[in-house]
């Protein structure tokens, strides 16, 4: 029973609106692929390494084929056709045309049909192989034991792998479930992903199949000494949303933030490529059971908390779609949200409570990733570990699925190690204080968090209407989430995406969906 008193008719108007809405996005972004959906491609079929100059191989596959031509008939059908013509592995082709030794355009070419099968089988060898490093990951889990919702979800960002493993380590000491390492600034911009394991990063770290390989390591050898499993996070966002994704699944890891609108929000990346790239990097994620985190909390930093509740709910039950439309489940649906209303506004601790409650409701089977207060924090470190108290309260007593930790020096610099210990030990005292809080809490019939939560469902629901007649790319344009207009037409990546032939293929997407591996 909803203890704020939902109407059940506006929740099921939303969710149609919200599916009217994700049918239209599949339809704008149909017969087009990106350079990185591609490289994704590449990635998953093993390909690693880069050349003398630095560039990656998956990049230089890709553009090899893009330059004469022939990407909209997809990598995997040019891969395919040259293990057919000379028996080679998908890493030895890369590495003979990265050496100028091979022009995948320029073999024989194969019957169609065989070509889809020779790498149809190559992909689906690869899936298999990825899934049983995930088999082995779920027996670890069980074996050590996962952690009780709220997951504790702790940020490390030094800019060296090798410190951040410290770092994860000092977290996972102090009581963290979820340890995430902050990509280096900008590195979202990127159209490729840095080769090996890095150590120089301006506010967090590359994200690189090495540096996630040496986290994994580390976090898996603490976890076996300790006897205590310790989830692994990172970025699945940006101009390489696929790509990281493929990283992630060979690597092993659990959890990965996967939004495009943040990227093209608030990093001017085209509407249409992110959506492309968001919608493979969620079918990889969704695949092999890693949970997605949607950044919704992200809008409530550049635009008023109370006044943008709304669209918050709104992004929230459309990102729900999309997600779903991409093969990941509930269970595998981290919905994002944030404790954000300035600590003088009077009752602001009840409005979020209404807000919090009212994502668990609507959301039932997903966990929730519930952000800190940090726009308002102002280096007040104390009253910045005040604000998180309350933070913490309403996040145990809505029951969360995962919460991001508040640490008192937020608003001053990049929170050292014992701030992060200072910032897990607010959340043990008041997880353990107020541990049943939740139920034992009813609602004041018609009072401040009933209706609170009404207005907003209300809010959200005449917004998803007006979104379902305008389309989500309109909506953007309208600055309808985080007061940031895009234009369709306009950011950055516009130029990697690819209109397809009638002969495209993508063996991976014809894979994932006949069946999720989890």
């Amino acid at each position: 029973m909803s203890k704020l008193d939902l109407d059940p008719g506006v929740v099921a108007a939303c969710r149609q609106a919200a599916t009217r809405i994700a049918e239209q996005v599949a339809e704008q972004i149909a017969g087009r692929t990106t350079l990185s959906v591609e490289r994704s491609v590449t990635r998953l079929l093993g390909v690693d390494g880069a050349n003398a100059l630095e560039v990656p191989l998956p990049n230089v596959l890709v553009d090899h084929v893009h330059e004469r031509g022939g990407l909209g008939r997809g990598i995997a059908y040019w891969l395919g056709n040259a293990m057919i013509q000379t028996t080679s592995s998908p890493q030895q082709l890369a590495e003979a045309v990265s050496a100028g030794e091979l022009d995948l355009l320029a073999l024989q070419e194969a019957e169609e049909p065989a070509i889809h099968e020779r790498v149809t089988s190559e992909c689906a060898a690869r899936l298999r192989e990825i899934a049983q490093r995930f088999d082995e990951r779920r027996a670890m889990r069980e074996r050590l034991g996962d952690g009780a919702a709220p997951l504790r979800y702790v940020l490390t960002a030094t800019g060296d792998v090798y410190e951040d493993v410290v770092h994860a380590r000092a977290v996972a000491e102090g009581g963290g479930d979820i340890v995430a390492v902050i990509r280096s600034t900008a590195q979202s911009l990127l159209d490729y992903v840095p080769y090996g394991p890095t150590t120089e990063g301006y506010g967090g770290t590359f994200a690189t199949q090495a540096n996630f390989r040496i986290m994994r390591e580390a976090m898996d050898e603490w976890s076996e000494q300790h006897g205590r499993y310790v989830r692994l996070s990172s970025f699945c966002s940006g101009l390489c949303m696929s790509e990281i994704a493929a990283m992630g699944a060979w690597e092993g890891f659990d959890n990965m933030v996967n939004d495009a609108l943040y990227g093209i929000l608030y990093r001017d990346i085209n509407i249409v490529r992110g959506l492309i790239d968001q919608r493979i990097s969620r079918m990889i994620n969704g695949y092999f059971g890693v949970v997605i985190n949607t950044g919704e909390d992200n809008y409530l930093r550049t635009a008023d908390a109370i006044e943008a509740a709304p669209s918050v709910t709104a992004s929230q039950f459309i990102n729900h779609q999309l997600a779903l439309d991409s093969g990941v489940p509930d269970s595998q649906i981290g919905l994002g949200d944030a404790f954000e209303i300035d600590v003088p506004v009077k009752n602001g601790l009840l409005y979020e409570w209404a807000q919090a409650q009212l994502t668990r409701e609507l959301f039932p089977d997903c966990p929730v990733k519930y952000m800190p207060p940090t726009r308002h924090m102002d280096g007040n470190l104390f009253r910045t570990h005040a604000a998180d108290t309350l933070f913490n309260l309403v996040t145990i007593a809505t029951g969360q699925g995962i919460q991001t930790i508040g640490v008192p020096t937020e608003g001053i610099f990049t929170p050292h190690i014992h701030d992060r210990v200072l910032g897990l030990q607010n959340v043990g005292y008041v997880f353990n204080a107020a541990h049943d809080l939740g139920e034992e809490i009813e609602f004041k019939r018609g009072g401040i968090i009933q209706t609170r939560a009404q207005q907003v469902l209300a809010g959200a629901h005449e917004l998803l209407e007006r979104i379902a007649q305008t389309g989500l790319f309109g909506a953007i344009e309208d600055a309808t989430f985080g007061d940031v207009s895009r234009k369709q037409d306009e950011g950055r990546g516009i130029e990697g995406i690819v209109s397809t032939e009638p002969g495209y293929f993508n063996p991976f997407v014809e894979l994932m969906r006949e069946a999720s591996y989890a």
